[in-house]
């Protein structure tokens, strides 16, 4: 007798808490209805703020479409070599980075660093080769852009 009366219990707070819970979703439903009973004011109300998000939505679709075709050219991509460039004279000071977009054009820059003095190079990259010779740190800081 004691088991029946265990699972019925049981049975009776399982049913307790789907209630339960149903009764706090109606209770969020009829938060919604305004205290005055005028559902009317407030579906015109919620009518225009729906004409306007569908117009800032008009506007922002085709300035969307404008920035993903713009995006493949965009500076995604980047390498960064770290060297000594004069042969243990400044240690590892030296840099080669490379700013690429997606096709693999842009740009590598290179500082040189020495003791006295550093050389700032710069050589466009398109279709990932240079239009110049790129040292082997360049072509390195290009590959690395690439392999991202």
């Amino acid at each position: 007798m004691s088991v029946l009366a265990v699972a019925l219990a049981a049975i009776a707070l399982a049913t307790s808490l789907v209630l339960v819970s149903h009764v706090v979703a109606l209770r969020k439903r009829l938060a919604a209805v305004p205290q005055d009973k005028d559902v009317v004011t407030l579906l015109r109300s919620l009518d225009r703020d729906l004409d306007r998000l569908e117009r800032v939505v008009d506007d922002v679709v085709p300035r969307l479409g404008a920035l993903e075709r713009q995006l493949p050219q965009t500076i995604s991509r980047t390498g960064v070599v770290v060297y000594d460039a004069f042969g243990d004279i400044a240690g590892n000071r030296s840099r080669s980075i490379a700013l690429l977009d997606a096709n693999g054009d842009g740009l590598v820059i290179s500082l040189l660093v020495g003791r006295g003095e550093t050389l700032f190079y710069t050589k466009q990259v398109r279709a990932r080769r240079g239009l110049e010779e790129l040292s082997p740190e360049e072509e390195e800081a290009v590959d690395r852009a690439m392999r991202r």
